[in-house]
């Protein structure tokens, strides 16, 4: 396999397939683990689909891979060849006066925030993990992040995507356009399809003229009740923050100690709200979501966004500190459910002897809930899987879905609660584009 492999990409770009860091993504705190045959580093879209030819004609299972920053195991390969997009770093035209950029499927996020800012635009999805993850995993997972409130997720800035379908073709779907509506939406099927349909190898992405300003604000409460009250406030009075997040008490126990600020006394949630635009509108829309948020809040604050964020984007490791490893799961619920379903998944954690705490994306009801555990302890492991099945129920009863932007991958399929006709349909698009159920089999669906 890896001799045939070799005369594709090159002998030194097919590694061994017991490499173990692309055996796993970010579920390997849990024990998720895959193996593989031989995993092959391609270095063009070219390559990417006579890997996938190659495969196809053999009838070798192939799961591609992006950073390995997923939490739902879809980049966890279940045998057969790995194909790591990492090689594929290429700009290849970024037109700064028309708001546009296309890139090839392993470039970082970060990379393109940075290219972005540099000429005084703005690429909005943000998600965790942004110097390591990239673009291509973003687009499989539809990423979103703490932006998304505003701007939306990763999909809403993809215009056009380059991949490699199988038996093993390029093709083209959109491109650098505003708007095509002469066929099918097919586009919109391969974001967010993790790898089950196509191997992405390039997309073409929007951006926008970066903000003039940014504000901050934070707003501290007794519980969660007072504090998702706060929340649809926010929402009912037509404010459009740029972000609205939430960090539940359990969770601020465990970061608190490093905020870069002071945390009112009987504090038991935290609201996060961003106020962005030009000078004016943002210093308006931070006045106004300090006064909304105000109301029954036991203090407010304006810190400055790069400490803040930081900050908030270091709560999971602060989290992960209190046992050495936690089971997290990506829940998303109507928002005037939220308040509910953060008090369940605590006491869903209660029920099974293990703490849990959750922060997230409030204002678009996406709970990212965390079960704490010991990870060398098999059976708190199990318990913790017992709770987040149970967690899955509660998001669907509640109206909701098991996951708001992570993906099913590995370790959720079978639990999005589908009716059995649109399961069928979800079969139906996967058989259209993958007849022998090769690309990233035992995923999604």
């Amino acid at each position: 396999m890896r001799a045939s492999l070799a005369e594709i990409v090159g002998a030194e770009h097919v590694l061994a397939g017991d490499a173990r860091e692309y055996l796993h993504d970010s579920t390997d705190t849990r024990g998720v683990q895959g193996h593989a045959d031989a995993v092959v580093l391609p270095g063009t879209a070219e390559e990417v689909a006579a890997v996938l030819a190659w495969c196809y004609e053999r009838d070798v299972p192939i799961t591609p891979r992006g950073g390995g920053t997923g939490y739902a195991g879809g980049a966890v390969p279940l045998g057969g060849v790995v194909l790591s997009l990492e090689r594929l770093t290429r700009v290849r035209s970024f037109d700064p006066l028309l708001w546009r950029i296309e890139v090839e499927a392993g470039v970082r996020t970060g990379e393109v925030h940075r290219l972005a800012r540099e000429s005084g635009l703005f690429f909005p999805p943000d998600p965790g993990g942004a110097e390591q993850s990239q673009i291509g995993g973003n687009i499989a997972t539809n990423a979103g992040g703490p932006h998304a409130f505003k701007y939306g997720v990763t999909g809403k800035w993809v215009t056009g995507l380059e991949a490699a379908v199988p038996p093993g073709e390029l093709v083209r779907t959109g491109g650098p356009l505003r708007k095509d509506v002469a066929g099918y939406d097919l586009k919109a099927l391969l974001v967010g399809s993790e790898g089950t349909l196509a191997i992405v190898t390039a997309a073409w992405l929007r951006l926008l003229p970066a903000p003039e300003a940014v504000h901050p604000v934070v707003a501290f409460y007794a519980g969660a009740r007072a504090g998702c009250d706060a929340l649809l406030r926010v929402v009912g009075s037509g404010l459009e923050a740029a972000a609205l997040e939430y960090v539940d008490g359990g969770a601020l126990a465990a970061a608190g100690p490093s905020y870069p600020g002071t945390i009112p006394a009987g504090t038991g949630f935290m609201v996060i709200a961003e106020a962005d635009g030009s000078r004016r509108e943002a210093a308006r829309l931070r006045g106004d979501l300090l006064s909304v948020l105000g109301e029954g809040a036991l203090g407010a604050a304006t810190p400055s966004p790069g400490e803040l964020w930081r900050w908030r984007h270091g709560v999971v490791f602060a989290v992960i500190a209190k046992r050495g490893g936690k089971l997290g799961e990506d829940i998303a619920v109507p928002l005037d459910r939220l308040a509910e379903a953060i008090e369940e998944s605590v006491a869903l954690g209660g029920h099974y002897g293990l703490e849990a705490v959750s922060w997230g994306h409030a204002g678009d009801g996406n709970l990212h809930t965390n079960f704490l555990l010991d990870p060398e302890d098999p059976e708190e492991l199990a318990r913790a899987e017992r709770a987040g099945e149970e967690l899955f129920e509660l998001a669907l009863r509640l109206g909701g879905t098991v996951s708001g932007e992570h993906g099913l991958g590995l370790l959720k399929r079978g639990h999005a609660g589908w009716p059995p006709r649109v399961a069928g349909l979800q079969q139906a698009i996967k058989d259209a584009f993958d007849p022998k159920g090769l690309l990233n089999p035992g995923k999604k669906l």
